[in-house]
C-alpha cells in the first residue's frame, strides 16, 4: 500500500503502526491521536512516518484506515472522516466489540468504501504509546468482522495484512465474536475487577497485602487494565458480558454448595477445572 493511516495512537494503535512499519506494509503511515504528545512519541519510536493535527488529514488519500481509538470515541471518528475518504479505501477497526461497530459504521460511512472490523487478542494492562511494541500480534488471533457490503477481495487483503504481523486471521460474524469474547476476554476482566472491589474494602486489607503473591497478581491483573476501556467494552457489549455473569452466578452458587457440604465431588470439580484449562494452556 502506499498510505495506511492509524487514528489512536494508544497500546494497540502504536503497535500496529510499528508492526506495519517492520512489515513493510506501507510507504507512509499517518498517525492521529487527540493527544498531540502522544502523536509526537509515536513519530519519534518509528510507529508512524507522518504526524497529523486532525483526523481528517491524517486519512486524506488513504489506501488503508485503521480505528484504534476507544470504543465510544468512533462514531464521532467515523463521522468526521467520512467525506475525507477516498473511493475504495479499507476501513478496520481494533475495538474489542463488534455488533455496535458495524451498526456505526454502516450508518456513518459513504458507501462506496468498505468496513472490516478488525479485533486483536492481544494486549496487556499498560495502555498508552510508550507501551507499544513492535511483536505484540505475533502468534495472536486476529479476528475479522466483515461488513455485509465487504468484498472478498477487501477480506482476503486484511487477512494478508494481518498474516504479515504475525497473526492468524480469524474471520467470524459480529454475533458470534461478541458472544466469544464475552466470555473469554471481557468476564475476565468485570471478575479480576470485582475481586479487588471485594478484598479492597476490607477493614483490614493494608495487612491483607502483606500476604499477597503469585495468585493474588495473577488474578488482580486485569484490574490494572484501562478504566475507560473496559466501560467502552461493558456498554457497548452489555448482554453477552452480562449472560456470562448470571452463567457465573451459577457457578460461584455451586462451588460455594460444594464447600458448604464438604461435598465428595470437590476435589473432581477443582480436577475437572484444571484439565479443562491445560487444553489451552499446556
Amino acid at each position: 500500500m502506499e498510505k495506511i493511516a492509524v487514528l489512536g495512537l494508544g497500546l494497540i494503535g502504536g503497535s500496529l503502526g510499528l508492526a506495519l512499519h517492520q512489515a513493510g506494509i506501507a510507504k507512509h503511515i499517518s498517525g492521529y491521536d487527540s493527544n498531540p504528545v502522544a502523536t509526537y512519541q509515536a513519530l519519534e519510536l518509528g510507529a508512524i512516518t507522518e504526524t497529523c493535527n486532525t483526523a481528517e488529514k491524517a486519512v486524506q488519500q488513504a489506501d488503508m484506515v485503521v480505528l484504534a481509538t476507544p470504543i465510544l470515541a468512533i462514531p464521532e471518528v467515523l463521522e468526521r472522516i467520512a467525506p475525507a475518504l477516498k473511493r475504495g479505501v479499507l476501513v478496520t477497526d481494533t475495538a474489542s466489540t463488534k455488533a455496535q461497530i458495524l451498526n456505526w459504521a454502516k450508518t456513518l460511512l459513504p458507501a462506496n468504501v468498505m468496513f472490516v472490523g478488525g479485533h486483536p487478542m492481544a494486549g496487556r494492562e499498560h495502555a498508552g504509546i510508550e507501551a507499544a511494541e513492535v511483536g505484540l500480534f505475533e502468534g495472536c488471533a486476529y479476528c475479522l468482522i466483515p461488513a455485509t457490503q465487504a468484498s472478498s477481495e477487501g477480506i482476503a487483503q486484511l487477512s494478508e495484512i494481518v498474516l504479515r504481523l504475525g497473526a492468524h486471521p480469524l474471520v467470524l460474524d459480529a454475533e458470534q465474536h461478541d458472544r466469544l469474547v464475552a466470555g473469554i476476554s471481557h468476564l475476565p476482566f468485570v471478575l479480576s475487577s470485582a475481586l479487588v472491589q471485594c478484598l479492597g474494602k476490607e477493614e483490614d486489607w493494608r495487612e491483607m497485602t502483606t500476604l499477597a503473591a503469585g495468585g493474588f497478581r495473577d488474578m488482580s491483573r486485569l484490574a490494572a487494565g484501562s478504566p475507560t476501556m473496559y466501560r467502552d467494552i461493558c456498554v457497548t457489549n452489555k448482554e453477552e458480558i452480562l449472560n456470562w455473569l448470571d452463567a457465573l452466578a451459577l457457578q460461584l452458587d455451586s462451588i460455594r454448595s460444594l464447600i458448604a457440604r464438604d461435598d465428595d465431588t470437590l476435589e473432581p470439580y477443582f480436577a475437572q477445572a484444571k484439565q479443562i484449562r491445560e487444553t489451552v494452556f499446556n
